[in-house]
């Protein structure tokens, strides 16, 4: 079953807002490959739809799109975020999807897959996937850098810092995003697949938005559950390095978040 990280409604609030769709990159890395596979995409399932931030990106280029997540407060924040007539959100596990045999044009997951169980998700693909139908599963890394003027070697280094801090709590899951979803792509059971790992997205945000994503993180939730005042100072003090080093006292001042996607790609024979 799908290991739940997300499903404190604060923590999805955050979640929400923080939260960042897919950049320009990925979205074209996507469609592209759709477009070369003829897919028509009637219907879509966005599946560990968490907030729904992947969902409505795909809402703008397919007729009927589902978002599913094992977390109720996270679909909750899906179903209350503005989203078009054509989408639908539903609670249930990734591995469970409550569709018919051979009825989905696209499954898709964004920054979700590598906390699936693998061996189950790819199992309960093939079965929903149409013949000829694709499967698209990314997420971005965790080699993230932070660009203003001259500042950018020594921001990225104070969000790095922060966020290795963060990450001796995180899910031994992580290691499938470390690892650049080799074990995620070997899994996919369509001899027609392919793994993208050098797709670059700069995603405006502010210095606020940065400290809210890592915030967002659920390694800063687990650290928070530990240690509620140590995680508070953590990104207190990296918000006050972040604007020092800038030299700007708004947390509001703009930045260019860097992040690297990794893509898995799969087509289902016809």
């Amino acid at each position: 079953m799908a290991t739940q990280m997300f499903e404190g409604r604060g923590h999805a609030a955050v979640y929400q807002k923080y939260r960042f769709a897919p950049g320009k990159e990925l979205k074209q890395t996507i469609l592209s490959y759709l477009q070369e596979k003829a897919s028509p995409a009637e219907l879509v399932v966005d599946v560990g739809c968490g907030s729904g931030q992947g969902t409505r990106f795909l809402a703008e280029h397919f007729k009927k799109v589902v978002g599913t997540d094992i977390s109720e407060a996270q679909i909750q924040e899906a179903r209350d975020a503005l989203s078009p007539p054509s989408v639908s959100y539903l609670v249930c596990p990734a591995e469970e999807l409550p569709v018919e045999d051979a009825s989905v044009d696209l499954l898709t997951s964004f920054t979700a897959a590598h906390w699936f169980d693998i061996e189950k998700f790819m199992r309960e693909a093939n079965r929903v996937l149409k013949p000829g139908g694709c499967l698209v599963l990314s997420t971005y890394t965790v080699d993230m850098s932070l660009h203003y003027g001259n500042c950018t070697e020594k921001l990225t280094k104070i969000f790095r810092e922060s966020w290795d801090v963060l990450l001796k709590y995180s899910h031994n899951k992580i290691k499938h995003v470390r690892e650049d979803y080799k074990e995620i792509f070997e899994a996919v059971p369509f001899p027609d697949k392919k793994r993208i790992t050098d797709i670059f997205d700069k995603i405006p945000m502010t210095v606020a938005d940065v400290v809210g994503y890592l915030e967002s993180t659920s390694p800063y939730q687990a650290f928070k559950k530990n240690d509620p005042e140590a995680a508070k100072s953590l990104l207190q003090e990296t918000e006050k390095r972040m604007l020092e080093t800038m030299g700007v006292s708004s947390p509001e001042t703009p930045v260019e978040f860097w992040v690297r996607h990794v893509c898995v790609l799969g087509c289902k024979a016809r």
